[in-house]
């Protein structure tokens, strides 16, 4: 290493290359977006099959490593293969279950195939965020003035999720775009005191994307969620998380990111006044008051 500061963990390299992604030449960008979204091969490929499934040259990768503070590829991927050697998960037993759940039947394959695409996404998306960033996000959004969670097509209903929960204790939450407007319409009135939440994955909704370019000129806090540490918007977020989509169907899957979703609410309610339980205590009594909630 050339530096005492390199990073040791696979974690922090991911972020250096994020955070050096401008710096970087066009063709070192697809070396490091290749890394960034399969951080699992560095560990166990050599510079010239990183190079080939990126499609540049290996001294492209070299140069990719240098700009992050390494001395080069080896050094580079020594966080990762050090990773794998303290990995100590068994997953016998989940297998022997997703295993038998296969055997079910004409459609047990794919039963199979969709439980363990969830619980891969959940494990997955959970093992490269930390609390710590959870609880930093979570301060943001409860010192905000407005919070605007912003989904379209799938992400529709999931920020509208988010918002519905949130909006059981407290009333600055908006679910955007709202019917019959656009999301950079409803962030007219936005500015430094406000957070928005943005959600896309590839292909990238070109009216998310806008509306983080439009949210960062306003001065407003920005909590990216996407499924590549090279998202557009991840790239452009005071928080980022990436979530894992992947699913054996031909549709996004959601899992992961109602999981990150309910879990980051969490920590708001952690972060927020005593008040906050009264109030959710309050709302649903309220609801058992009215007879919203059915009684037997």
């Amino acid at each position: 290493m050339n530096d005492t500061n390199v990073p040791n963990a696979p974690e922090t390299v991911l972020d250096r290359l994020t955070e050096e992604w401008d710096a970087l030449t066009p063709e070192a960008q697809k070396a490091a977006r290749y890394v960034l979204e399969n951080p699992q091969d560095v560990g166990v490929s050599t510079v010239r099959e990183i190079a080939e499934a990126a499609n540049v040259k290996p001294n492209t990768v070299v140069r990719m490593a240098r700009q992050v503070g390494f001395d080069g590829y080896e050094d580079f991927r020594t966080p990762f293969r050090d990773a794998i050697r303290r990995g100590s998960i068994s997953f016998e037993d989940r297998a022997r279950w997703l295993q038998s759940i296969a055997k079910q039947g004409e459609l047990g394959g794919l039963f199979a195939d969709m439980v363990g695409g969830a619980i891969r996404n959940i494990e997955e998306t959970f093992s490269t965020i930390s609390a710590d960033s959870l609880h930093a996000a979570a301060k943001a959004i409860w010192a905000s003035e407005n919070t605007y969670t912003l989904g379209v097509g799938v992400n529709n209903a999931n920020a509208r999720n988010f918002t519905y929960l949130a909006s059981t204790g407290m009333v600055r939450f908006h679910a955007i775009p709202r019917q019959g407007n656009s999301a950079i319409d409803d962030l007219a009135f936005a500015g430094p005191k406000d957070v928005l939440i943005a959600i896309t994955s590839k292909p990238y909704r070109s009216e998310v994307v806008a509306a983080v370019a439009v949210a960062r000129e306003q001065g407003m806090t920005i909590i990216g969620i996407s499924d590549s540490p090279a998202s557009p918007i991840i790239r452009n977020a005071d928080h980022g998380f990436v979530v894992r989509i992947d699913t054996p169907q031909f549709f996004p899957s959601s899992v992961s990111t109602l999981a990150l979703l309910e879990t980051l609410l969490s920590f708001v309610i952690a972060s927020a006044s005593d008040e906050i339980v009264d109030r959710v205590e309050r709302f649903h009594a309220r609801r058992h008051r009215l007879g919203i909630y059915h009684e037997d």
